[in-house]
């Protein structure tokens, strides 16, 4: 730990729902895509289950729907989505607070590691949009694993990107995926409330600390989880 003089650790963090506002029109995309195939799905239940990739997403949200995909089907939604999503780019922003986090991290010693299930073309959107290339230690996306969240898939390969063990680093996450995919992978995860999920959920998912989004987060670094793998200040 860094308290004892050890280097500083990896903080691995998600991207969509925690350091962007960009769940709900995640949402309204799937939504629509789904139509574009011919089939109506429900928000909420499209909502439940952001922060997997598109090709586990769809076959869940159409079983949740009672909504049998043809063959090819599942395809052409996930290409409708990032037709929709490409077109609703300007609604998504960066949280109050993101950046200065993400700079603050690596300010303080510890290797900043992108982690999502977001597409290549998601994900080079979500980097312009953050700002924050000169600091990030490295960046995993689903196109990396064979099996993104909630398998712990995506986190080990961070882990070993960042070069440390689990146990020198936090995730940070908004969704239940999030939270098991980080516990399977034996590194404990801190919830922000800021994708719509709640903090029962996910404490019951195995989150060790939760936290309103990410600006109270930055306000108390040195009070909350991420302190294990920071450099003290002063």
């Amino acid at each position: 730990m860094t308290r004892s003089g050890q280097p500083a650790g990896a903080v691995l963090l998600d991207i969509d729902g925690t350091l962007v506002d960009s769940n709900y029109v995640q949402v309204e995309a799937w939504v629509r895509s789904f139509r574009d195939v011919g089939f109506e799905v429900d928000a909420w239940r499209v909502h439940r289950t952001v922060g997997m990739a598109g090709h586990q997403l769809v076959p869940r949200v159409a079983s949740l729907c009672g909504v049998d995909l043809p063959p090819g089907a599942a395809d052409e939604v996930e290409q409708a989505h990032s037709r929709h999503e490409a077109a609703s780019a300007d609604r998504m922003r960066v949280f109050d607070g993101a950046r200065e986090l993400v700079r603050e991290i690596a300010a303080r010693g510890a290797r900043p590691v992108l982690a999502t299930s977001a597409s290549l073309e998601q994900l080079e959107r979500l980097r312009e949009l953050l700002d924050v290339e000169d600091v990030l230690h490295a960046v995993t996306s689903s196109q990396d694993v064979e099996a993104s969240k909630p398998e712990p898939e995506l986190v080990q390969v961070a882990l070993r990107t960042a070069g440390v063990e689990p146990s020198e680093a936090v995730f940070l996450g908004d969704s239940v995926w999030d939270v098991i995919a980080a516990e399977r992978a034996g590194v404990p995860c801190i919830g922000v409330l800021s994708g719509g999920v709640g903090a029962h959920e996910l404490t019951e998912a195995g989150a060790v600390e939760i936290r309103t989004d990410v600006a109270e987060l930055l306000a108390d670094l040195d009070g909350s989880a991420l302190a294990a793998v920071l450099r003290p200040t002063g």
